[in-house]
């Protein structure tokens, strides 16, 4: 793990052609990734995603040909108008589609690679008062669920995924999934590539927790018989039947 950690990422931020060539791409992503989606012409007019991304890219021309004032006060237009605060210092690449949008967060110093699908609450944030960089560098075709954190100078790697509400503090390699609070990551059993639809579900997070428990506690069994020849009863409330934890009274 370390040694996969350790790796550069192999990713760029791809340069914008013009503005109305990436708009035109940012309207079929969206139309790729959003299943509620009906015409580019709605998508054009009512997506507070897009919206922000593309003052977003005004904003950030205007910060980096030194014109800070009015790139801050134009990302906080589009703050007001979206939900969505992108400091205009943030790299964005291509095609990176924010869905619903309300509460996401992307700080200064962020990196954000081609084909990233965001969902609303992400935030990807500082850990330092440091002004070098300091917020996360996401990695080509990663997806961030609602609610996800992540936070400091750390790497996402490419083909990623980040769990509903996980709170994501350390590195992540390539083709990883990440659930949890801190963020565990769990290597994918089918990895996902460049060309593949997109990873779009956030909301399959393993129970790691729950599983090292269940093989402790089998363990534990195999151990007792070993040493008393038989098994022992074990209340009902240390595993769960199925996904649900049964015959506990919890007072709820």
């Amino acid at each position: 793990m370390q040694a996969e950690l350790s790796k550069p990422l192999n990713h760029k931020i791809t340069p914008s052609p013009n503005f109305f060539a990436s708009a035109r791409d940012d309207l079929q992503s969206a139309v790729e990734r959003d299943p509620a989606a009906r015409s580019r012409f709605e998508i054009a007019l009512l997506y507070p995603g897009l919206h922000a991304i593309w003052i977003h890219r005004i904003s950030h021309w205007l910060w980096t040909h030194h014109a800070k004032f009015l790139a801050r006060w134009l990302s906080q237009l589009a703050r007001g108008l979206t939900g969505i605060e992108i400091h205009p210092g943030a790299k964005i690449g291509q095609r990176v589609f924010i869905d619903h949008g309300m509460g996401v967060v992307i700080g200064e110093t962020a990196e954000v690679g081609d084909d990233v699908t965001l969902y609303h609450g992400v935030t990807l944030g500082g850990t330092s008062l440091n002004k070098g960089k300091r917020h996360p560098t996401i990695g080509n075709r990663v997806t961030i669920g609602a609610g996800a954190k992540v936070l400091g100078n750390i790497t996402i790697g490419d083909d990623s995924r980040i769990g509903a509400n996980a709170v994501v503090v350390k590195s992540v390699p390539e083709n990883a999934v990440v659930v949890g609070v801190p963020g565990q990551i769990v290597k994918r059993t089918q990895p996902h590539h460049a060309g593949d639809a997109p990873d779009l579900n956030h909301t399959a997070l393993p129970d790691v927790f729950a599983n090292a428990i269940r093989d402790l506690l089998s363990r534990v069994d195999e151990l007792e018989t070993r040493v008393d020849g038989h098994s022992h009863p074990r209340a009902a409330h240390y595993t769960p039947v199925g996904d649900a934890w049964e015959e506990v009274d919890y007072a709820i």
